[in-house]
């Protein structure tokens, strides 16, 4: 039976109208306590976040600060003006090519990364031969778990001028070999194309999960219908996963100032400096290995306020298709 309403006021069950803090903390508690399991699971992720994403928040007072180990950060002067090594680095005579550079090669990983794991998904879900999709999973899972500097060493054994293998394979069809990794004509490419081969199985397999929890009974009546598999999978697989795509999509406009900096650092050179050298590359260079941490604090959060920005524009957009995160 239904509780009953009261007639003016607010619309809640009577038995709720008289609840004083004290009943309300009970009933708390009593909620807490019949979900304990999973509270328990939850509790080491937000330890996690809490003591290694949150507490070290407070450090951000270095970039407005002329740190000092010696000193602290507590004891360390203020900076005067407040804004000084935020300045250091607008001012920069680099500070157009690093934006440009960070900017540019992070857009080209998002825009062609995007499509290869969710087009691996699909062709990995329509695969009917179970021992061939796990084969296949498996093999473009795991340089996932390569380091950038295994996969130099890849990257060096293909693309060397002077005995790389594709190049050893021009020079047999009558042609020059190609300065591949020094060339500032190709290196974009070959950082985009490499981080897509990394991370080409594990985006596939989050677009897997997602298409797993896709109602059956919705093929089942396509089929009926007479739909192909590629009707299928245009007008049921593609939009089961939208929700998924737009959320991933999200959270890497968050990182869109980062670019990659473990992987760049790892393969450029001083050749490719123009296209190549971006914020973190920089900062590393000019900031950290002279222990000018201020420096590398402030540039930090001028990159931390503009991911912020980014994903609340970007999540703002997608809530107009009813697929925002929050």
């Amino acid at each position: 039976m239904e509780q009953p309403f009261a007639v003016d006021g607010p619309r809640r069950p009577i038995d709720e109208r008289s609840d004083t803090p004290r009943d309300k903390a009970l009933r708390l508690l009593k909620r807490l306590w019949q979900w304990k399991a999973m509270y328990l699971m939850l509790l080491p992720g937000v330890a996690y976040y809490i003591v290694f994403k949150y507490v070290p928040m407070y450090g951000v007072v270095i970039a407005f600060k002329n740190f000092s180990i010696m000193d602290g950060i507590l004891r360390s002067d203020w900076a005067d003006p407040w804004n000084k090594h935020f300045l250091t680095f607008f001012n920069s005579p680099y500070f157009s090519q690093l934006l440009t550079n960070t900017i540019v090669i992070s857009l080209y990983k998002l825009a062609f990364g995007i499509a290869p794991p969710i087009l691996m998904a699909l062709l990995l879900n329509e695969c009917r031969i179970r021992w061939f999709k796990s084969l296949v999973q498996t093999l473009t899972y795991m340089p996932h778990f390569l380091s950038w500097v295994i996969i130099y060493g890849i990257l060096i054994a293909l693309l060397s001028q002077s005995s790389g293998l594709i190049n050893h394979w021009i020079k047999e069809a009558g042609g020059e070999s190609i300065a591949f990794l020094t060339s500032t004509t190709y290196f974009r490419s070959i950082l985009v194309g490499s981080e897509i081969w990394q991370n080409l199985g594990w985006g596939a397999i989050i677009y897997l999960a997602a298409m797993a929890g896709i109602d059956p009974t919705l093929y089942e009546a396509a089929r009926v219908d007479g739909a192909s598999r590629l009707r299928m999978i245009w007008h049921i697989t593609l939009p089961g996963i939208r929700s998924v795509i737009v959320m991933l999509l999200i959270l890497n406009l968050g990182h869109i100032m980062d670019a990659g900096f473990g992987q760049i650092y790892v393969l450029y050179n001083i050749q490719v400096y123009p296209v190549a050298d971006i914020i973190d590359t920089w900062v590393f260079r000019t900031g950290l290995t002279q222990l000018n941490f201020s420096l590398a604090a402030a540039v930090g959060l001028f990159k931390s306020a503009i991911g912020f920005v980014l994903v609340l524009a970007s999540n703002q957009i997608a809530k107009r298709w009813g697929d925002g995160i929050w």
